[in-house]
């Protein structure tokens, strides 16, 4: 042999390919979508009526308030209740599958405390 080294070829690495998970994709869409998650939030503490969401939930619109909360019902997350009056109330409150979120919400509050700057509830949030 003549002192050289044999110089190996250097081996391809071979990576799967990633894949979007779908279920948190879907999650994302729906609670990155301004308002839905503070809206989930606010109902994690109890039912509410319209007006109680409105003051709560700073900087939201009486119209942009109608359209999430008919979303969120329609997602079957919150239930809507008309109380016969006078005066006539409706109440919107979490249903089994929205509570059953309240954890991942206490965990993404968690998250956010330990680790974001804190800025308060700014408009829009």
């Amino acid at each position: 042999m003549s002192g050289r080294r044999a110089v190996s070829e250097p081996r391809a690495v071979v990576h799967e390919p990633r894949a979007c998970d779908g279920a948190l994709a879907r999650a994302f869409g729906f609670l990155g979508k301004r308002w839905n998650g503070i809206l989930l939030g606010t109902l994690a503490s109890g039912p509410a009526g319209f007006s109680d969401l409105r003051r709560a939930v700073a900087g939201i619109s009486d119209s942009v308030l109608s359209d999430r909360l008919s979303e969120l019902s329609a997602a079957g997350l919150v239930a809507r209740t008309v109380h016969e009056g006078p005066p006539v109330a409706v109440v919107y409150e979490l249903t089994a599958p929205g509570r059953a979120m309240v954890p991942a919400l206490q965990a993404l509050t968690d998250w956010a405390s330990e680790h974001l700057p804190e800025r308060g509830c700014p408009p829009g949030a």
